[in-house]
C-alpha cells in the first residue's frame, strides 16, 4: 500500500529525502494544473510550478501536521501565483481548455471542425469571464469547481473561515453565471442549481 502524505511527510523530516521525490510525483502534475488555470498558458507555468515545488521542498522540515499537506502545498502555490501578478509578469487568467473537448476516448466519429471551433470560442468566453472575478472570488472556485477541493480543505489552503469560502465561491458563481447569461452562454460553466445552498457539514 503506498504511503500516505502524512508518513512520507514524516520520512522526509526524519532524513529520507527520497520522500520529497514520491510527494513531488503524487502532486506535481496537480499544481501545475491550479496554476496553470490561475496564470494561463506559457512559460510561466512551468517556472512558477518549480518556484512551488523548490519552496515546498525548503519548508517541508518545519512543516506541521495541523494541516494537510496538500492543503499547504497548494497555499505555497497561490502565494507564489499571487506574487507573479503582482510583480506584472504574468496575467490574471483563467483557461478552460477541457469544454474545448477533442473528442477522445468517444466512441465513433469525432467531432466536427464547427464542432471545435464553437467549443474553442466558448473556451475563451468562460476564461474570460471567469479572469474577471475578483482574485479572492477566482481562487475559491478554480480550487472547489476544478481542482476538487473540499470546502473545508480550502478554506485550510487560504487560512479563511470555512463560511468565508463558501460566500466567496456562491458569489463568483453568481458574477460568472451572470456574465455569461449575458453572453447568450447557458451550462458552459460549473454553476451550481440557482437557490442552492450548501449545508453545514457539505464538502
Amino acid at each position: 500500500m503506498a504511503s500516505s502524505d502524512e508518513e512520507l511527510v514524516e520520512r522526509f523530516q526524519s532524513g529520507e529525502s527520497s520522500a520529497f521525490d514520491t510527494l513531488v510525483s503524487r502532486w506535481e502534475r496537480k499544481v501545475q494544473g491550479a496554476i496553470y488555470r490561475l496564470v494561463g498558458p506559457g512559460e510561466d507555468v512551468r517556472d512558477l510550478s518549480q518556484e512551488t515545488l523548490l519552496k515546498a521542498y525548503r519548508g517541508l522540515g518545519s512543516f506541521k501536521k495541523e494541516a494537510r499537506f496538500s492543503s499547504w502545498l497548494y497555499q505555497i502555490a497561490l502565494n507564489v501565483c499571487r506574487d507573479r501578478m503582482r510583480r506584472g509578469r504574468g496575467k490574471s487568467y483563467v483557461s478552460f481548455d477541457e469544454l474545448a473537448d477533442t473528442g477522445e476516448g468517444r466512441r465513433g466519429a469525432g467531432p466536427s471542425a464547427l464542432d471545435l471551433i464553437e467549443a474553442r470560442d466558448l473556451s475563451r468566453q468562460v476564461a474570460a469571464a471567469v479572469a474577471a472575478l475578483p482574485e479572492e472570488q477566482r481562487e475559491v472556485v478554480v480550487l472547489k469547481e476544478y481542482e476538487g477541493l473540499t470546502f473545508v480543505e480550502i478554506a485550510e489552503t487560504l487560512d479563511v473561515p470555512l463560511s468565508t469560502v463558501k460566500t466567496r465561491l456562491y458569489r463568483g458563481l453568481g458574477q460568472l453565471r451572470q456574465q455569461l447569461v449575458r453572453q447568450g452562454i447557458r451550462g458552459g460553466a460549473p454553476v451550481p442549481a440557482r437557490g442552492r445552498q450548501a449545508g453545514p457539514g457539505e464538502t
